[in-house]
């Protein structure tokens, strides 16, 4: 290698981890050059004085995230697919601040008194996302995750650790609307640990769900006539977030590869205020958004003067490979603000996630927050705080990760078992839910009906597209149900298409 590696025996930090971040920051530096080629495991090995299987696992890990390729009989190369632009040092230039595509400049894009604007008041009702009273049997519909595995017992001690010290400063507003001290510092230390994200506590705010995040965002950033870019199809809560503000929804399409950022480019001449993305696990579609166009966004939001919302809902769980890095770990020019949330990992009535905005966005987050709801509930934050701390939430998630994947696998066998050719499976490697497409499926309410009559919750795709949706597209959320109940609810959705398909 023609750069330094430096290792750190002392550390707590696992040497595979080091020698990771030293060449994936080489990579993103511009010291390993494109197509660049790096030394066999077993000579690096040699050289740094460590064991193979460090350098083998380190190499793993980067193979998987896309920094490099593997050519068999060739050797390990960094990807040819890096833009060339983006790979140079940090501080080797200053992002683009000036004036942007709509002709704003970057201080224009600095935040002011007015961008607290008001809700808009033409709401369609018919559009927002509605609960059934009564849910069916096998329920498909709702994101829920496993909340029989959750480890009541650790929480609910830590919960009476709190409520026997009497403190009585739990019955008043703790004076901070950022969110509880600790708590912001253990999510900070997570995501440095989990997500490569660098931020101070002081940067972090706690929110009420990642809905609220985002609500924030838009009331903070879009004033009425804002054109904001949405990923299509996307999720339906961003979609209204930011209508209510009355902004100018641009959708920009979604492929394999993740949202296609060449046409983001082309709709910036329209003057976009930010870009809402789920670059790690693509709503509702699935697909990870790729290393290179990941780059590329980056460089377009550095140049243009937006913002990029980063909404990481369910990153903890991929099943191949290791998380795609987040958008907010890769940024150096403070373009992205990076939402988080405890819904998905732990249960959904905690209702407590996370804003990680860039230090000069920090005042003004905190007050728009405190004009919100003041703060989130106080006795919760320190329970999470002590759960974070405490090593319960990693041990947590390695386990639903080991659970979700022979529940994803069940999902796929029992549609490949029933349908065969007739269905289409995408965003199956990550997160708890997948997107499928019926062939000869023409009527999806029909088929949401008669799956309800057989005791099955099921949801079409069609609220999350802007434009015209795909015929016969649904998605299916596993993480709640049993491998039996997984069979039983495919092979009655099977019976409900069947039906259907009689009918026509």
């Amino acid at each position: 290698m023609d750069f330094p590696v430096s290792l750190d025996s002392q550390s707590k930090i696992p040497l595979h981890r080091q020698l990771y971040e030293e060449i994936r920051r080489a990579v993103l530096s511009g010291r390993l050059k494109s197509g660049q080629r790096l030394p066999s495991t077993r000579l690096l090995a040699r050289d740094l004085g460590i064991s193979r299987i460090t350098v083998t696992l380190a190499y793993d890990y980067l193979l998987s995230e896309g920094y490099l390729q593997a050519s068999r009989g060739s050797g390990t190369f960094v990807t040819r697919h890096l833009p060339e632009e983006l790979l140079r040092a940090p501080g080797a230039r200053e992002p683009a601040r000036g004036r942007g595509a709509a002709g704003q400049s970057g201080a224009g894009r600095r935040l002011a008194g007015k961008r607290l604007s008001r809700y808009g008041a033409h709401l369609r009702g018919g559009e927002w996302m509605s609960f059934d009273e009564q849910e069916p049997e096998i329920q498909f519909s709702f994101g829920r995750p496993a909340m029989d595995h959750f480890p009541m017992r650790q929480w609910m001690q830590l919960m009476n650790e709190h409520c026997r010290r009497r403190n009585l400063s739990l019955l008043d507003c703790p004076g901070n609307s950022r969110g509880y001290g600790p708590l912001r510092e253990a999510i900070a230390a997570y995501l440095g640990k989990a997500r490569a994200v660098s931020c101070e506590p002081e940067q972090i705010i706690v929110v009420n769900g990642s809905q609220q995040a985002i609500d924030l965002v838009a009331r903070v950033l879009v004033d009425r006539g804002d054109a904001v870019a949405l990923e299509e199809p996307g999720y339906i809560g961003a979609k209204k977030a930011f209508e209510v503000q009355g902004a100018q929804l641009i959708s920009v399409p979604v492929d394999s590869a993740g949202l296609i950022v060449e046409k983001l480019k082309a709709a910036s001449a329209r003057g976009l205020k930010l870009a809402y993305v789920t670059p790690s696990h693509q709503f509702p579609t699935g697909v990870v958004l790729s290393l290179p166009r990941r780059l590329e966004l980056l460089s377009w939001a550095q140049a243009s003067g937006a913002y990029i919302i980063e909404d990481d809902y369910d990153s903890e769980y991929r099943y191949k490979g290791r998380p795609a890095p987040a958008l907010a770990g890769l940024d150096k020019g403070e373009s992205v603000i990076y939402i988080g949330t405890f819904s998905k990992v732990l249960f959904p009535a905690l209702r407590l996630g996370y804003l990680v905005v860039p230090a000069r966005l920090s005042e003004v987050f905190a007050r728009a927050k405190w004009l919100a709801d003041r703060h989130s509930p106080l006795l919760e934050q320190q329970v999470l705080a002590d759960f974070i701390r405490l090593g319960h939430l990693e041990r947590h998630i390695r386990r639903m990760r080991a659970l979700y994947e022979t529940r994803r696998r069940a999902v796929v066998d029992a549609l490949k078992g029933h349908f065969g050719e007739r269905v289409s499976i995408m965003g199956d490697n990550a997160g708890i839910n997948v997107l499928v497409r019926f062939k000869g499926v023409t009527d999806e309410e029909q088929v949401v009906e008669k799956a309800r009559a057989l005791g099955v919750g099921l949801s079409r795709t069609r609220q999350f597209y802007l434009a015209e949706s795909p015929s016969g597209e649904f998605l299916l959320n596993y993480a709640g149900l049993t491998g039996g109940q997984i069979e039983d609810g495919i092979a009655r959705l099977a019976q409900a298409i069947a039906s259907g398909r009689a009918d026509n």
